[in-house]
């Protein structure tokens, strides 16, 4: 079914509209969310409208049995046959097979174009064979207006067969009439007009082609041939009238139709009383013929087919492949167009940053720190899109950011901040260096119990610090990366809470001038790849810290910052 590439073309556009839309345009979310949507909206409704289109023909789809259509490697012409084909056709039969063509009914308008769209989909390869055979049949019609209401209906079916046979298919026509005398009648003749012959010419099975003029005189004194002269002129201007002006003038929508061939058969044919033949007939000679009222099926056109333009088609399958090429050559070319601003955007906002950076003179230079950090940004994005790759909305061959590097760098190099100012210091405190005590020392691996034997390295270790007020003793644990950090954190700190209980119990000192810190794996000071470095960082540290109103023993008044300051200096 037609249907279903159409709506796998359709999810396929939605798809790369919404890739488009959500991964290459610089849109801001509110516009993507807003062109998703519409985006979302037309799929749903073109499918919705495909859907509704399948339901409303699949009853007339359903009437066009596979029967009725030649098989795939028919050779000969395919000849949709439209008008008044009732009589040209069986009645439990929708198709005619001839000698040079296979000629299928459309029953009325609306089936034209589902026939042509039935057979583009059952037979591909015939397309370029088929043609569009008008069928007339002026003793059927009872007015005018009635025959010019039918055409037009036609006109436009015959228009809607372009959208499945790739273009407009040729078109032609053919028109049956009574001959004036029903008792005399030359078997297959055929008028006809064809674009390699000027004028009207008579075609009879097997024989050349021959001017009216020539056709009459070849009879002699033929009276029945000079009859069928005069009827052929009122024929030749009833279509006129009603078939070839109208047809050939661009009406609205409808295009203009040229006929490629055209012919008349002057045969018997069921009429209908008082019918538009008649009527014509009436008022040029005043009398009106009789009609056949022998239901008899006229010929069909076979000397025409030769003369019918054989296009250069393409199957449905490969239309259906170059829309699904189209939609993504657009998809690309958008996409480019898309990595294309994002990339000028990118260029401009580095180039922006860096002409506000060489514009200023560094004095003060806290505005071009600043620059100098939006450009360090700028230099740790383009650094990491060139290990990684950059994203697709700048890639597709587009990507400028490699070129940015350079100056961007060398931006960053060319000026260094000046150093901060020296703190102005009101009054010099001496106290002790950092205590740093070796872990392997004091401590098992693993393990937080002071080791047997290292109460001597404390004591000559921290023989400098002594419990003062106003003075905080911190005491520090530190581990390397061995292990995981939240045992590495608990390690170090168990292990400054035991060095903390050796130095309260040992000299007495108040619980109140301890401060335990346990930091694992947090503060190296040295790197953790090598045995060495991994011996530095296992330590304990242990330091004063001026802190107003530690350490004070129960009963003493608290002191100013100032004069604790002064009085407890540390010894040396």
């Amino acid at each position: 079914m037609r249907e279903f590439p159409r709506a796998v073309l359709t999810v396929l556009a939605v798809v790369l509209a919404l890739w488009l839309v959500l991964g290459f345009w610089p849109l801001s979310g509110a516009g993507q969310l807003a062109f998703s949507l519409c985006i979302l909206l037309a799929g749903g409704t073109a499918l919705w409208r495909q859907w509704r289109y399948f339901q409303r023909h699949r009853v007339s789809m359903e009437q066009l049995t596979e029967n009725s259509l030649p098989p795939e490697d028919y050779q000969g012409a395919v000849v949709l046959v439209c008008g008044d084909t009732a009589s040209l056709f069986p009645v439990e039969a929708a198709h005619r097979e001839t000698r040079q063509g296979w000629y299928l009914q459309a029953e009325n308008a609306e089936q034209l174009p589902l026939l042509a769209q039935h057979l583009a989909n059952a037979r591909p390869a015939l397309v370029p064979q088929v043609s569009v055979l008008l069928a007339l049949m002026p003793e059927q019609h009872l007015s005018e207006e009635s025959l010019a209401q039918s055409l037009r209906g036609w006109r436009r079916s015959i228009a809607q067969c372009r959208i499945w046979l790739n273009d407009l298919p040729p078109v032609w026509s053919v028109v049956w009439v009574s001959p004036p005398n029903s008792e005399y009648q030359e078997e297959g003749c055929w008028f006809t007009v064809t674009p390699d012959l000027p004028g009207a010419r008579v075609r009879q099975s097997s024989h050349v082609p021959l001017p009216l003029d020539d056709w009459q005189r070849e009879a002699g004194n033929n009276a029945s041939r000079f009859c069928h002269l005069l009827w052929l002129d009122s024929v030749q201007a009833l279509t006129e009238r009603h078939i070839i002006r109208p047809f050939s003038t661009r009406q609205g929508d409808l295009p203009a139709l040229k006929f490629c061939a055209s012919g008349i058969s002057l045969t018997p044919v069921m009429a209908a009383a008082d019918n538009l033949w008649q009527q014509q007939i009436a008022q040029i000679t005043t009398l009106s013929p009789m009609g056949s009222s022998v239901p008899a099926m006229p010929s069909l056109p076979d000397v025409l087919l030769p003369y019918m333009p054989r296009r250069q088609g393409i199957s449905r399958r490969m239309q259906d492949m170059r829309l699904v090429g189209g939609v993504c050559f657009l998809f690309l070319a958008l996409a480019m167009l898309a990595s294309f601003i994002n990339n000028q955007r990118l260029v401009r906002s580095v180039g922006d940053h860096l002409v506000v950076y060489h514009r200023l003179s560094g004095n003060p230079p806290e505005p071009k720190r600043q620059a100098q950090q939006r450009l360090r940004a700028d230099s740790h994005l383009l650094d990491d899109w060139l290990r990684r790759g950059e994203p697709l909305r700048y890639g597709l061959g587009l990507y400028q950011g490699v070129r940015l590097i350079p100056p961007v760098e060398a931006a960053i190099s060319d000026w260094t901040p000046p150093p901060p100012p020296p703190p102005v210091i009101k009054k010099v405190m001496q106290g002790p260096q950092t205590i740093r005590l070796d872990s392997m020392s004091l401590f098992d691996t693993g393990k937080w119990a002071l080791k047997p034997g290292s109460t001597r390295l404390l004591v000559n270790s921290l023989v400098g610090i002594k419990a003062k007020p106003g003075w905080l003793i911190v005491v520090a644990g530190h581990t390397d990366s061995t292990g995981d950090e939240p045992s590495n954190q608990a390690l170090s700190l168990r292990r400054a809470e035991s060095v903390r209980n050796w130095m309260r119990d040992t000299g007495d000192v108040p619980e109140s001038c301890f401060a335990v810190q346990g930091y694992g794996e947090s503060r190296p000071v040295a790197t953790n790849d090598t045995a060495e470095g991994r011996a530095l960082n296992r330590r304990v540290e242990i330091s004063l810290v001026p802190q107003a109103n530690a350490c004070r023993l129960p009963g003493s008044t608290p002191a100013s910052s100032d004069d604790d300051v002064s009085k407890n200096e540390m010894e040396k």
